[in-house]
C-alpha cells in the first residue's frame, strides 16, 4: 500500500524551497553583526543586533516586536496573537549574542563574513544561536501559508536574550520584571541540537547547576614543615581528604541528602536511551578520555543527561613553584560543581554541601564557603501534549521516527520554567559538528531548511491536541 499524501508537507516544503534563498540573504546580513556579548567594545553591535531582528520580525508580521533593555545586553521581544482567543500561548526563547571570534583563532574566513561552502553556511552563530532562532521567521510564514490563517494558530511570542553567551545575569530578572507579558502556556527553547544528521532528537531536560568555592584557612602564615609538621592540622592536606570524601567506592556523591528528591528515570526512558546509536569509543574520543567512570548502575548516557554529579573544578594550595618549599601552608582551596536533576533543589543541595564540608574538617581549619548563582533543572514528561507536538511536527518534517535525548549542561531554560510556570520543550537541529564556541561554526543547510519545516508544523499541532488535552 503507498504512503498517504501528507498535502501540509508538500505545502510548507514548497513554500520553504521558494523562499530558501531571501531567508538566508537575511540570515548572512544579521550573521554579519558581530554581536559579542562579552567584550564591551562591541556592545553597540549587540545594540544594533537586537535592533535588526526587532525590524526583521516586524517586517515578518508579528505586531509587537520591542527591544528590552536590561543592566546589561538588549532583549528581543515579539508578540502574535492568534484569532482564537482560546488557543494556547506559546513563548520561543533563544538568543542573539554570540561567542567571541576572530580569524586568528584559526577561522578559514572571517568569522563574520558568512560563507557558504558545499551545503553549510560558516559564520560566528550560524548554529549558536541566530540560525536557530532565525528558522522561526520563515517557519511561521509557511505555516499561514500552508493553513490560510492570518496569523498563527497559537498566541505566538518570542523571546531573543542578548547575554546568554555572558551568562545570562539579568535572564532572571528580565522574566520576572515582565512575566505578565511572557505568560505562556509553554515554552520552546530553540538553543540547542539534536543526536545527529540522520537521527532527529528532541531534548526533554537539563541539569541544574550549583557551585561553590571552599576555602581552608590554617596556620596564621606558611609554617616550617620539620618545626612543626605532624603537630598542627595542614589546610592542604584538608582539602585533599574533602574531596576524597566527596564520592564513595560506586562513584555516587557522599554528600548527606545528596540524592533527596531525585526524580529517577523510567524504565521506558532507560529503553528509550539505549535505542540511540551511542558508539562509546567515538564519545571517548571526543571527550578526550580514555576510559568512562561514573555512577555504579547507569550508563554513560543515563550518568551525563539523567544523574546529579558532584566534579572537583579546582584544588590548591601551598607552594606551586619549582623545586621545593618544606612548609605548612596557611591556606588551601577547592572548587566544586553540582550538576542537578529534576526533584533537586539548589537551596537544599547548599545547605548539605556547607553540613558535609563542616563535618569533614578537622579541629583548627577554619573555612569559608561561597556559593554562585545557581540554575535549577528542568524536566518535561514524555507524554506532555507539547512535548509530543514538537516529536510530531519534527517527524513531519524529517519524515522519520524522532528519538528522545536530555542535556547533560544547564542554561537560562530553568528560569522561565520556574518564573512562568510553563513547561519548557525543546526544539534545535543542530548537530555535534556544528562547532559550538569554536572556528569555522557552521550549520548544515538542509538541517536549517527542517528547522523552519518542523516550526511550520509545530503550531497548528500545538493548538490543536493541546485544546484536545484540556
Amino acid at each position: 500500500m503507498s504512503k498517504p499524501v501528507d498535502n501540509a508537507v508538500s505545502t510548507v516544503r514548497a513554500y520553504v524551497q521558494n523562499h530558501r534563498t531571501a531567508f538566508l540573504d537575511d540570515l548572512a546580513e544579521w550573521l554579519r553583526i558581530p554581536s559579542v556579548s562579552a567584550q564591551p567594545d562591541h556592545a553597540a553591535d549587540v545594540r544594533r543586533s537586537a535592533d535588526w531582528l526587532a525590524a526583521k520580525l516586524r517586517e515578518t508580521g508579528f505586531p509587537t516586536a520591542e527591544v528590552w533593555t536590561t543592566d546589561g545586553a538588549p532583549a528581543v521581544f515579539a508578540e502574535w496573537p492568534s484569532e482564537n482567543p482560546q488557543a494556547p500561548t506559546v513563548l520561543v526563547y533563544g538568543h542573539h549574542d554570540v561567542q567571541p571570534a576572530a580569524r586568528e583563532d584559526g577561522w578559514d574566513t572571517d568569522p563574520f563574513e558568512p560563507v557558504i561552502r558545499g551545503n553549510r553556511l560558516h559564520a560566528r552563530g550560524a548554529a549558536d544561536d541566530k540560525g536557530q532562532v532565525f528558522f522561526h521567521t520563515l517557519g511561521v510564514r509557511a505555516h499561514l501559508a500552508a493553513t490560510g490563517r492570518t496569523a498563527p494558530a497559537v498566541h505566538l511570542k518570542l523571546l531573543i536574550e542578548g547575554e546568554e553567551e555572558s551568562g545570562s545575569p539579568h535572564f532572571r530578572d528580565l522574566v520576572e520584571t515582565h512575566a505578565d507579558r511572557l505568560a505562556a502556556d509553554a515554552v520552546i527553547v530553540s538553543d540547542t541540537g539534536m543526536w545527529s544528521e540522520d537521527t532527529p532528537t528532541v531534548c526533554t531536560g537539563m541539569r541544574g547547576l550549583a557551585e561553590c568555592e571552599i576555602e581552608l584557612h590554617g596556620p596564621a602564615q606558611d609554617i616550617h614543615s620539620g618545626s612543626f609538621g605532624g603537630a598542627v592540622p595542614n589546610p592542604a592536606t584538608a582539602a585533599a581528604r574533602l574531596v576524597a570524601a566527596l564520592h564513595d567506592d560506586h562513584a555516587r556523591v557522599a554528600v548527606p541528602g545528596f540524592y533527596e528528591g531525585v526524580t529517577e528515570l523510567t524504565d521506558e526512558e532507560r529503553a528509550l536511551f539505549a535505542e540511540l546509536p551511542f558508539d562509546e569509543a567515538r564519545w571517548l574520543t571526543t571527550a578526550k578520555s580514555s576510559a568512562t567512570h561514573g555512577e555504579a548502575g547507569h550508563t554513560t548516557l543515563e550518568r551525563i543527561w539523567a544523574r546529579p554529579t558532584a566534579e572537583v573544578n579546582g584544588i590548591g594550595g601551598g607552594y606551586q613553584g619549582p623545586g621545593s618549599k618544606t612548609i605548612i601552608p596557611s591556606s588551601a582551596m577547592v572548587k566544586l560543581s553540582f550538576r542537578l536533576v529534576a526533584g533537586q533543589d539548589p537551596d537544599h543541595i547548599e545547605k548539605a554541601v556547607r553540613a558535609w564540608a563542616a563535618d569533614q574538617l578537622p579541629d583548627g581549619i577554619r573555612h569559608e564557603i561561597t556559593f554562585g548563582a545557581a540554575t535549577r533543572p528542568c524536566l518535561t514528561p514524555l507524554d506532555h501534549p507539547a512535548l509530543q507536538s514538537v516529536v510530531r511536527a519534527m517527524g513531519r518534517a524529517f519524515e522519520q521516527p524522532v528519538r528522545y535525548t536530555r542535556e547533560g549542561g544547564s542554561g537560562p531554560a530553568a528560569d522561565l520554567q520556574e518564573v512562568l510556570h510553563a513547561p519548557v520543550l525543546f526544539l534545535g537541529i543542530s548537530v555535534p559538528s556544528d562547532g559550538w564556541h569554536a572556528p569555522n561554526e557552521k550549520v548544515e543547510l538542509d538541517l536549517l531548511m527542517k528547522g523552519v519545516e518542523t516550526s511550520a508544523h509545530l503550531w497548528e499541532d500545538l493548538a490543536e491536541n493541546w485544546r484536545e488535552a484540556h
